[in-house]
């Protein structure tokens, strides 16, 4: 089955204007989702509307409110909400142009493939594709979907282009106050050069399918095990810790540094320098 667009229109740069199509370049994976069971009848549970001091309410009884103080609320209406959304437009807008390390990381939140909608849209997207690779810049636009706003940044992407949309700057805690009683000290030379040697002993080119979610697989095995069981009890089993940890404080930092160096690298390490070795 093709995957379906989650936005058609144009990208806009001045007056040159490029069809194209967005698509989720993610997608929710393996994760494993839960139903709420009432046990001794194993049928699902399910929830009521209710109101307190009044009890279950129809469903054209509820209307949205904002609180603005403990117990007190700005009632909308539906359409009250609906006149205030954005018009989804079929234009994005390419605003601003900036080095892509100008954006911190922490404002990334959802990457998108874009791609040219037809042949006679191909050459222009060739071009703002190439236009980005050489500038080395990253272009912003807000492109208008299903009633909201979102900020993006749109950077080259092998033969593509890749839509990240962004958070907006008051969707983002500052930093200053977590980090705020960190000791400003500098470490030793011998310790930052043992930790900067095990960093490197351990480096290997990225690959993101060198590692697995555990946690759901051995959910997985769980649950494949219940099901052949027939059983209605829980099947608990230990899990080994990676590494061996032991927990609590390392003791000796200098010492524990100098076991590391040299040391067998990790499952994820190896394979890394196997897929180094082989490119």
């Amino acid at each position: 089955m093709a995957a379906r667009a989650y936005w058609q229109g144009q990208i806009r740069l001045a007056l040159v204007s490029i069809p194209v199509e967005i698509y989720s370049a993610s997608k929710s994976g393996a994760k494993i989702r839960f139903n709420q069971i009432h046990e001794p009848s194993g049928k699902r549970i399910k929830y009521e509307k209710t109101a307190p001091g009044i009890g279950p309410v129809d469903r054209d009884e509820i209307i949205k409110g904002y609180e603005i103080s403990k117990g007190e609320y700005v009632l909308l209406e539906d359409e009250e909400i609906e006149a205030v959304k954005i018009e989804s437009r079929k234009t994005l807008e390419l605003v601003q142009f900036v080095d892509a390390c100008e954006i911190d990381p922490l404002y990334f939140e959802k990457p998108y493939y874009v791609a040219p909608k037809d042949d006679l849209a191909e050459e222009a997207f060739v071009v703002l594709r190439e236009a980005l690779r050489k500038s080395k810049k990253v272009a912003l636009g807000q492109l208008s979907v299903r009633g909201s706003e979102k900020l993006v940044a749109i950077k080259p992407c092998g033969k593509g282009l890749l839509l990240e949309t962004l958070r907006y700057a008051d969707e983002v805690r500052k930093a200053q106050g977590f980090f705020s009683e960190i000791d400003e000290s500098k470490p030793k030379k011998e310790l930052l050069d043992l930790a900067t040697k095990l960093i490197e002993e351990r480096s290997a080119p990225f690959d993101a399918s060198e590692f697995e979610d555990r946690y759901v697989e051995a959910l997985r095995k769980l649950i494949d095990k219940k099901a052949k069981s027939k059983s209605k009890k829980a099947i608990i089993e230990d899990v080994d810790e990676p590494g061996g940890s032991e927990g609590g404080n390392v003791i000796d930092l200098m010492a524990a540094l100098k076991k590391s160096v040299g040391e067998k690298k990790s499952g994820a390490a190896k394979s890394g320098s196997k897929s180094k070795k082989s490119a």
